[in-house]
């Protein structure tokens, strides 16, 4: 399937909601102390449905949920994660969330789209150690920023999480539409290669269950965007993406039309930014007028913007986002069923 026929649902949403429901999230820290037990009653008291019911409120198409990120607690259980790592008792959930909020979601006619660190879970030293995962700089990078770092190519790494996500992935098939990679920082020593493992093989263990679904690759606020006298871009990672990570924090980028080419492929325009005061934290940074307009002026050329709001712990909206959230869905007007 083509890049522009595995897009077009996607395309027909326009917008939908993304949060990031972590161990470390809200109150802070990174969740790399939070116990098992406790991870897995947060889990097993989700509200999936009460959640489905107000994104059918607000209209949205699509929800973005995350896997997990740094405190090495995942919101599903993975027998391949274990047996590499080691750790018991399990940080992956006894709970199947992501199974579960497809089975609330799908009947409601909202797609799912899953996030993933493309490393292993900064705050679990363990966890890092016996996937073989280094992170950073050697030293501060270059010019203030570079996709680069003077590291290594970490492929019996990549081989682990590649199965690691193969295993997430052919569990869930179809209801997975879509996955946002995260922290492919370092991607001319890992993944820019004509041998596997590369972006290739990264991109074909997240499809190993669904060949249809979307992939991006997330290399940062200032690596997402290029500049020039006539204001700012969006830009991929690599041709082998579907559609632009997009990562941004204050200056959003206009869409001047549905695609970026990265060489010679098509890859679909699309943003991802926060309407709290930083990911998944604080008040309302807009009125209801800014995020409208920015919704209306990128689905109007082509494009798909992704608003990420602070989850509560039981899995709702707060009202103040519900608001907001609302007034985007009635300025959009349509939803892909």
């Amino acid at each position: 399937m083509s890049v522009k026929d595995r897009t077009e649902w996607f395309a027909k949403c326009g917008w939908g909601v993304f949060c990031h429901w972590l161990a470390g999230a809200p109150g802070g820290g990174n969740g790399s102390g939070v116990l098992a037990d406790e991870w897995n009653r947060w889990v097993d008291a989700f509200d999936v449905d009460g959640l489905a019911n107000q994104l059918v409120e607000v209209k949205a198409p699509y929800f973005f949920i995350t896997i997990g990120q740094n405190s090495g607690h995942y919101l599903s259980p993975n027998a391949t994660y274990d047996r590499l790592v080691g750790i018991t008792p399990s940080k992956c959930s006894r709970r199947d969330l992501v199974a579960d909020l497809y089975a609330a979601l799908a009947p409601r006619g909202i797609r799912l789209l899953v996030y993933l660190t493309s490393g292993a879970p900064n705050g679990d030293t363990a966890a890092m150690e016996r996937l073989g995962w280094e992170w950073g700089y050697a030293g501060a990078p270059p010019n203030g920023w570079s996709p680069n770092y003077t590291g290594k190519r970490l492929a019996e790494f990549q081989r682990k999480w590649e199965s690691i996500i193969r295993e997430w992935s052919v569990r869930w098939g179809t209801k997975v539409g879509g996955w946002w990679i995260d922290g492919c920082y370092f991607s001319q020593d890992m993944y820019q290669f004509e041998d596997e493992p590369n972006f290739r093989s990264f991109a074909a263990a997240l499809r190993a269950g669904n060949p249809d679904s979307l992939v991006a690759f997330n290399y940062g606020t200032v690596g997402n965007i290029w500049s020039d006298g006539s204001g700012r871009y969006v830009r991929p990672l690599t041709p082998e993406e579907d559609y632009t990570a997009g990562e941004q924090d204050h200056a959003l980028p206009l869409c001047r039309g549905p695609w970026v080419e990265c060489q010679g492929r098509q890859v679909r325009w699309h943003v991802l930014t926060y309407l709290g005061q930083g990911w998944c934290e604080g008040a309302p940074r807009f009125d209801v007028e800014l995020p409208v307009g920015y919704t209306k002026q990128v689905m109007a050329n082509g494009g798909v913007v992704s608003w990420d709001v602070p989850i509560e712990r039981s899995g709702r909206i707060s009202e103040e986002y519900m608001r907001i959230l609302k007034a985007i869905g009635e300025a959009a007007g349509r939803r892909d069923r």
